[in-house]
Parts: C-alpha cells; sequence; structure tokens
C-alpha cells in the first residue's frame, strides 16, 4: 500500500487532484448551492509546475467555491463535515501555511469571487481596472488568477473577472513594455564595460539581470502574464519566440569571454526588438546593435523602443503621469518605474496588496 501512494505522489498533478476532487467528493454535497469552483491563486500546481518535489508540504486536495455576494455559506461548511478523510491516497485533513494558520483543515475555500480577487490585487476586477490598479499588480499575482482551472462557473463569477483581467489595455502595454526596455538600456552597457575592466563576475552578473528583463519582454510580445522567479524560464519555455530567443540567452550565460556575452545578449535584444516592431504599438526602431556612444562596446539601445512606445501612447491619465515622471516628447525619458514588478522584486512588497498601495508614489501614482 505504501508503495502506492508514494507512487501517487510522484505522479499525482495538483490540477487534476483537483479537478477529481471537486466532481468526486465536492460537487455532490454542494448540489443544490448556487456556486462556482476552481483552482486559483498560490501554488506551484495552480499554473501547472508542480512535480514530485511539490508534495511534501502545502499539497493535497484542494478547491474553492465562490457563492454570490450576500449568500449564507454556513449550509455549504456544515455539508463539507461529509467529506471523506482521504482522497486518491491524500489525507483530506492537512496543514497548509497559507491558510487556516497552518493547521490542518479540510483545504475547501469557501468564498465569494469579490473578497478572493479584492484580497490579491486590492480591488474588484469586475468594476472595471484604473491605471493604478493595473500598475500595482505583479504579473505573478494575474498569472495565478488567470492562469489556474475553473472548474465550474454558471453564474460566470469567474469568468468576468479573469475576462477584466486578460491583458493590459493598450497605452498602459505600451507603457510597461516602454519600462521595459529602459531596464535593458540602462545597464546592458555595462556587459562590456565590466567584462573590459576584466570583472569577469560582474559581466556574468549583469547578463544575468538583462537576461532576466530580456525574458519579461518576452512575456510581455507575446501577451503573456510572467509568473514569480521560480518558474519564470519554465513558463518562458512555453512562448513562441523562447526557443531562438533561449539559445542566445543561453549563450550568453555560458560564454567565458565577455566579448561573447555581449554579442549574444545583443542578438537576443535585437530578435525581441523586431518582435515589438511587428506588434505595431509604436512607429518600428531599427533592430540592429550598435556602438555605445564612441566605445568599443555593442548594445541594442533599448531607450529608442522607450522613446517610441512612449511617443505612442495617448490615454490622458498616462500621459498626465509620464508628464509626472519627468517624461517630455522629442526630449528627456524621465524617470518610468513601469509596474510594481519593473520597479522592485521585494517578495515582501509584491505579494501584499497593502504594501504595495504604500509603493505607489515610487511609481508616480497617487494612489
Amino acid at each position: 500500500m505504501t508503495g502506492r501512494f508514494e507512487e501517487d505522489r510522484r505522479t499525482v498533478s495538483g490540477r487534476d487532484l483537483s479537478r477529481r476532487f471537486y466532481e468526486r467528493a465536492v460537487r455532490p454535497l454542494v448540489s443544490g448551492v448556487p456556486h462556482a469552483a476552481a483552482l486559483l491563486g498560490e501554488g506551484s500546481e495552480v499554473l501547472g509546475f508542480d512535480d514530485e518535489i511539490s508534495t511534501d508540504h502545502d499539497f493535497g486536495p484542494r478547491v474553492q467555491l465562490f457563492v454570490p455576494p450576500g449568500f449564507d455559506a454556513t449550509p455549504i461548511d456544515a455539508a463539507l463535515g461529509g467529506l471523506p478523510a482521504r482522497f486518491d491516497g491524500f489525507p483530506v485533513v492537512y496543514p497548509d501555511s497559507d491558510r487556516h494558520g497552518g493547521r490542518p483543515h479540510h483545504q475547501v475555500e469557501v468564498t465569494t469571487a469579490q473578497a478572493f480577487f479584492v484580497d490579491r490585487i486590492g480591488v474588484d476586477p469586475a468594476d472595471g481596472m484604473k491605471l493604478t490598479d493595473w500598475l500595482l499588480v505583479p504579473t505573478q499575482i494575474l498569472a495565478s488568477l488567470t492562469g489556474g482551472v475553473v472548474l465550474h462557473d454558471p453564474l460566470d463569477l469567474l469568468t468576468t473577472r479573469r475576462r477584466a483581467l486578460a491583458w493590459y489595455p493598450d497605452d498602459i502595454w505600451r507603457y510597461v513594455l516602454a519600462a521595459g526596455w529602459l531596464r535593458v538600456s540602462q545597464e546592458e552597457p555595462f556587459v562590456g564595460r565590466t567584462g573590459g575592466r576584466g570583472d569577469d563576475l560582474g559581466s556574468r552578473m549583469l547578463v544575468a539581470r538583462v537576461a532576466r528583463d530580456l525574458v519579461r519582454i518576452g512575456f510581455l510580445l507575446e501577451r503573456r502574464w510572467a509568473p514569480s522567479g521560480k518558474w519564470l524560464t519554465a513558463a518562458f519555455a512555453q512562448l513562441t519566440l523562447a526557443d531562438q530567443i533561449g539559445e542566445h540567452l543561453h549563450h550568453a550565460l555560458r560564454a567565458t569571454r565577455w566579448r561573447e556575452r555581449e554579442a549574444a545578449l545583443c542578438a537576443a535584444a535585437s530578435h525581441l526588438a523586431a518582435a515589438t516592431n511587428r506588434l505595431g504599438l509604436a512607429e518600428p526602431v531599427d533592430p540592429a546593435p550598435r556602438r555605445f556612444h564612441s566605445r568599443d562596446i555593442h548594445v541594442l539601445g533599448g531607450e529608442r523602443l522607450t522613446h517610441a512606445l512612449t511617443d505612442a501612447i495617448s490615454d490622458p491619465p498616462l500621459r498626465t503621469l509620464l508628464t509626472r515622471l519627468g517624461h517630455r516628447p522629442d526630449g528627456p525619458l524621465g524617470h518610468l518605474p513601469g509596474a510594481i514588478d519593473q520597479a522592485t522584486d521585494s517578495v515582501e512588497i509584491l505579494t501584499q496588496p497593502i504594501r504595495r498601495r504604500d509603493y505607489a508614489p515610487a511609481l508616480g501614482l497617487r494612489a
């Protein structure tokens, strides 16, 4: 029996387990109650990245039930007392560090869609997303809300909200993409600057930083929410442009000479610049690498795409934000921090809506 159980733990998919758990154990208990069911939010299994290692903690049969606003959930709570002790070889009552204070409990969360989304992004997307709302939500949170699985939603409690979070409005997309290219431009020349001085470790570290920014630009180009760092490159491998761009980034990170790193990084950036042009969001920019000023250092010059993209923005609140940040058409770019996860990668900020709101002034926002 133990051998079979261990085999199940190695091969089970959290998404599949949740689906079976809902259909066979949970749904029969709440069949007369209006609700939606899903697996959204926290957990590697939500995006399908769980593996055998994931089962060593916070893993087992779980699902969320969403009831209409004002609905008395007491009958559901009582009905869930009929859950089995085990399901598909897993205990139904187990500890999860994110829920119930880490105490053992069944992991069927009963809530409303409004409360669930507000708890994670600070607003209810069913009421619309404003500029401040978009820029204060990390892509990893948006990925966890739109990339999970919906098991049952006859009242569109989840579908409406996930549709509202499907992607940025075009001008916000331009702004975030512009900020991404600005981040690249700020550090791309230093790969050669450090390498030329014999600082091999510094050159390697900078290649990794710029490569990460280029990977995140890849998600923006394909209208995909980037997950947290743990699964960033695993999700990147699923993008259409990943094979070609990934080959250059692998070369840049493996190269033993800084000239090779520089060339590979420029090749990756050049491909992404051409892909940016193909979106038609702004006037096209020459994607060929060039010298950094008069130095024998080659870069893409990512700020050129930043200029083109910001010039194409017409949304009044965004134009006001750009002005507040010191941006001037045909002039200086100003300080363009972009979205919250472009300005900081602090887990303590990105995972807490209240702390993200406190960070709003750093983005030039008036929350």
